[in-house]
């Protein structure tokens, strides 16, 4: 569903993503792991078309992606769920949620459709839908960033460190819980993570950047013995 080869990416100067070759199939679900400022978000903004590479080659199901404009890439089916949420916060719920649908604005019943199964996975934003989103509490408003993300109808998720700064009961509901049940209900998700344990026990196979590189590839359960990755982003 997903390939690049010989990937890099500037930002400000910095060679921030070094020729990056990776395969995602379909229905497949990989975690990316990565120190702060190894890269991880700017792989997956580069990926998502918010920035441009500078060389390689970005394949989503079989088309070139790279150089395309965001909002069509989103309308190929892959969708990104940023760092930091990126919500609305001066909108309510609903009127995210709508945004998250642009690409779809003309097909009102399936936003119908996308709503209510949104609302049936964060039963919380249905209840609040006409609360303003900057008013949520930090697993609310990542559970609105998710929902959002759903909105046009992805093939492919993207996900961008979506347990940063929660709590670990929050952090169990939202990557334990809800991602695994996005995965078990048809998207093919590449999950961006710190929390090495917990993405490692939910996806099949996982990639290690390091300094903008893949420094290591493997299934979940060989990187989970994998004695660096134990050291560096598991701990003892």
């Amino acid at each position: 569903m997903l390939k690049l080869t010989n990937v890099s990416t500037l930002i400000g100067g910095f060679q921030a993503v070094r020729e990056i070759s990776l395969e995602i199939p379909q229905g497949d679900f990989v975690t990316l792991l990565g120190s702060n400022g190894a890269g991880k978000s700017t792989l997956f903004r580069t990926i998502a078309g918010v920035l441009k590479p500078f060389q390689g080659t970005i394949e989503f199901k079989g088309r070139a992606i790279q150089g395309m404009p965001a909002h069509k890439i989103v309308g190929q089916g892959l969708s990104l769920c940023p760092e930091g949420r990126q919500l609305f916060p001066q909108l309510s719920v609903l009127k995210n949620l709508t945004m998250g649908a642009y690409t779809r604005r003309k097909d009102r019943p399936g936003f119908q459709q996308s709503l209510e199964q949104v609302y049936a996975l964060f039963p919380i934003l249905r209840e609040r839908q006409s609360q303003l989103a900057g008013t949520f509490s930090g697993g609310e408003q990542q559970m609105l960033a998710i929902a959002r993300a759903l909105m046009s109808k992805p093939e492919m998720l993207l996900l961008d460190e979506p347990s940063m700064g929660l709590a670990p009961l929050v952090v169990r509901k939202i990557i334990g819980e809800v991602i695994k049940a996005i995965h078990e209900g048809g998207k093919t998700v590449f999950l961006s993570e710190q929390n090495a344990n917990m993405a490692l026990r939910i996806s099949r196979r996982g990639y290690v950047l390091e300094n903008g590189k893949i420094v290591l590839q493997g299934s979940s359960s060989d990187l989970s013995n994998n004695d660096k990755v134990k050291k560096a982003y598991i701990g003892t």
